[in-house]
């Protein structure tokens, strides 16, 4: 990569994003924004959206319960890079 410096300590796979990222972001609801404000991951607008739907069809339309849900999943995706290192 040049000019650009690699996070080295994750085992995560890396992905090309395609698209403007920033404006995908901006098309995202207010509460998804929210939580992936405060993320340690750098998930893609995409990925994001598509867990975040899922989580609300589990949750019942609660966007607490589905923001928890998506804290749960970034969680189980720390501790697997956790386990790689």
């Amino acid at each position: 990569m040049s000019g650009r410096k690699r996070n080295l300590r994750s085992g995560l796979k890396q992905r090309r994003r395609q698209g403007d990222p920033m404006a995908a972001y901006d098309r995202l609801p207010p509460p998804l924004r929210a939580w992936l404000a405060q993320t340690a991951l750098p998930w893609s607008p995409q990925s994001a959206h598509r867990l975040w739907c899922r989580a609300l069809q589990r949750c019942e339309g609660d966007a607490v319960g589905a923001a928890l849900h998506l804290s749960r999943a970034e969680h189980r995706m720390l501790a697997q890079d956790r386990l790689q290192i």
